[in-house]
């Protein structure tokens, strides 16, 4: 007698095969089943309450604000710079002497301010105390007159 040319791989195999054409079945029914399409718009909307949260339901119209659009002020606020201090005191948190940049975080506001080797007077390194000033760069506070303390 001949031997069964199927072996235990292909068996697996087809029913691999088998497993996945059943799997691809049943999520091809369940996508027919939750499938939106024939749903009225009402269906498909979502509104915004006045908390700013998603909901399926209308907002309450009693509870709708009148905003003069004349009040909404667009222009970025004023910053309020201290007179009299000009030089400020930080630490470094980060300075790459390859790229030739880094970090310092201001003592006392604790705002990161960028700092490039050029307005550094003597090479600094990372977690060295130095006094700066700072000037608005193209990217926001940038650090001059850079001196270890």
């Amino acid at each position: 007698m001949g031997r069964s040319q199927e072996t235990i791989g292909k068996k697996e195999k087809e029913k691999k095969k088998a497993k996945n054409r059943q799997d691809k079945a049943e999520r091809k029914q369940e996508r027919q089943a939750n499938n939106s399409k024939g749903k009225t718009l009402d269906d498909m909307m979502a509104y915004i309450d006045e908390n700013g949260n998603i909901s399926a339901t209308p907002p309450d119209p009693r509870k709708k604000k009148e905003i003069n659009h004349e009040d909404i002020d667009l222009t970025p606020g004023k910053r309020i710079e201290e007179p009299g201090e000009v030089e400020r005191t930080g630490v470094v948190t980060f300075f790459n002497t390859e790229k030739g940049y880094g970090f310092i975080a201001d003592a006392k506001s604790k705002q990161s301010v960028f700092v490039h080797i050029n307005q550094v007077s003597s090479p600094i390194t990372e977690k060295d105390k130095v006094s700066f000033e700072v000037e608005m760069g193209p990217k926001g506070l940038s650090a001059i007159k850079v001196k270890k303390i």
